[in-house]
């Protein structure tokens, strides 16, 4: 489908000579045409933001969206507009369907300009564009049920025909490498458009028991918080996540990224994975905002096991709001792997403030600190918490 589009959009750029730019109708970028000439001014600020960061910024969009371009049935000429960041004049040519814009194609104008008969030639292309980009949101929203139905189904007969089903919507598509990844806590019951975000198959919510999920919502509304994002990721290579982590910044928030794998048999470990990742993310800033299944560390066992009403009574008493700098001063020196100068410095203190702060650890939990049994304890009690 990639292809299809930047054929459309090299054709365009033939047929007005001058390189041009398709993107959808949240501004995000899809195909670009070949920068060819020895004016560096045709480069603006704008098409170059476009190339490499795949979106606009809002000002530049309000000035935009200020001609009317979503009601434009036909090109659209927009003057400079230095105070937004944009230098030079453009043409817009919305890409609409059955009545419906579903992008723009933007050149550069300068005069004298393409005339009236290139650019009715140019809207005629903009037609097919418009048919392709209607035909792959069609089926993002298909593959966006089925993949809701893979993910929330139980296990057996639900899952292997709901499996089947998504087998079949993204035929061939199917045997390739993919990656699933999970952004939460989602703040809505509605998940954007697979066709928003580059390289995505498809988009849906579930439910999240994550961190933050029995947070109040600060919009007020029901179920905010409490719900993932989930992501099907297309890959070329599986040891080239980049897709997925761009997907994932796309999405924004918080987010995990499961294996790579080829195929969909396994789509349910996947899911479990991106999960997991996402909700170590949540609980340990550090490993985010994109966090890798592969690099959780000893979130990995954590997270697969049932979550437990309440913490092991060894360490509940260190995990009391009054005792938080000396869990914190416990969890460094574990991550230390008990080395005490590592672990004052990490935590900014003289030595002495360590041995102290770990005697009382000693003292509230009852466990020793020199025997590895019991550090093992303490340290997956406090990770534990942290989920």
């Amino acid at each position: 489908m990639k292809g299809d589009y930047q054929e459309l959009v090299d054709e365009i750029s033939g047929l007005l000579g001058a390189p041009a730019t398709l993107e959808n109708r949240d501004f995000g970028l899809i195909a670009f045409g070949a920068h060819d000439s020895d004016d560096d001014s045709a480069m603006d600020p704008v098409r170059t933001r476009s190339i490499l960061t795949r979106k606009s910024t809002p000002a530049v969009r309000a000035w935009f969206e200020g001609f009317g371009i979503a009601r434009a049935t036909g090109p659209v000429r927009i003057p400079a507009a230095p105070e937004a960041g944009v230098f030079r004049h453009r043409i817009c040519l919305p890409v609409r369907h059955h009545g419906v814009v579903l992008g723009y194609v933007w050149l550069l104008d300068a005069e004298p300009g393409p005339t009236h008969d290139r650019l009715a030639a140019a809207m005629e292309v903009t037609e097919r564009i418009g048919g392709l980009l209607a035909d792959e949101e069609r089926a993002g929203s298909d593959l966006s049920r089925e993949f809701h139905a893979v993910l929330t189904a139980e296990r057996g007969w639900q899952y292997d025909m709901a499996l089947a089903a998504l087998r079949t919507a993204l035929g061939p598509a199917a045997d390739g490498l993919h990656a699933v990844v999970c952004v939460a806590p989602w703040p809505s019951a509605e998940a954007p458009s697979p066709h928003t975000v580059p390289g995505t198959s498809a988009l849906c919510t579930v439910p999240w028991s994550g961190p933050e999920a029995s947070r109040t919502p600060r919009d007020g509304t029901p179920g905010a918080g409490t719900l993932a994002l989930a992501a099907l990721v297309r890959l070329r290579s599986s040891d080239a996540l980049g897709p997925a982590h761009s997907a994932a910044a796309r999405l924004g928030g918080t987010a995990g990224v499961a294996l790579p794998r080829r195929g969909i048999a396994e789509l349910n470990t996947s899911w479990r994975e991106a999960a997991s990742a996402a909700r170590a993310a949540v609980a340990s800033p550090g490993l985010g905002p994109v966090a890798d299944w592969s690099s959780i560390g000893p979130y990995r066992l954590l997270t697969a096991l049932a979550q437990s009403p309440s913490p092991d009574p060894a360490a509940a008493p260190l995990l009391a709001p009054a005792h938080t700098e000396l869990a914190r001063t416990a969890e460094v020196f574990l991550d230390c792997a008990g080395q005490a100068g590592r672990a004052a410095s990490a935590l900014g203190i003289h030595r002495q403030t360590l041995y102290y702060r770990l005697s009382r650890v000693e003292q509230l939990t009852g466990l020793d600190l020199d025997d590895g049994e019991d550090r093992l304890l303490l340290h997956m009690a406090l990770k534990a918490a942290r989920l």
